[in-house]
């Protein structure tokens, strides 16, 4: 079992959710990228994958959004792409980038799993935000971290700490 990393504080929070909230993402299906937008639903997604139960978008690159070197991030993907596999869920290519492009990282988008799950696999990763919403639902964006003072409730952000 991994170290828990170091509770990272209000300020640095506020600020990652920020970029979270603002960030682009995306999923791949037949050779075409398709948005994913926090606070909507995704019904072109529901189309392609009609029995899936919930979604879910994760990244093993950067945990806790400290940049790390391209090989360390491609050994943490290749990680999480296999713990995918194991799992037997379906998953696809999906991406989050600035909208300026200053950052972009590679993720997974994974149909079926419960949110437990979901979210043990993310820590295991070390993700502080990702994405997760059931068929019909808006995008919820999932901190696992403590709602810092001072920011503001938003009906799609769930707080998981």
């Amino acid at each position: 079992m991994p170290t828990p990393a170091p509770p990272l504080g209000d300020a640095r929070v506020a600020e990652l959710l920020h970029a979270f909230l603002s960030a682009e993402y995306r999923w791949q299906h037949d050779g075409s990228w398709h948005d994913i937008i926090i606070g909507l639903p995704t019904p072109g997604l529901e189309l392609a994958y009609p029995d899936a139960t919930s979604f879910g978008a994760l990244s093993a690159w950067n945990p806790l959004s400290i940049q790390r070197g391209p090989e360390e991030n491609r050994r943490a993907d290749d990680a999480l792409h296999a713990a995918l596999a194991a799992g037997g869920y379906p998953f696809r290519p999906a991406f989050a980038s600035a909208r300026n492009r200053t950052w972009r990282e590679p993720s997974w988008l994974v149909m079926g799993m419960t949110s437990d799950g979901f979210d043990g696999l993310s820590r295991r990763f070390g993700q502080l935000g990702t994405l997760w919403w059931r068929p019909d639902e808006p995008v919820r964006l999932r901190m696992d971290a403590r709602k810092p003072a001072g920011v503001s409730d938003d009906e799609y952000v769930d707080w998981l700490k």
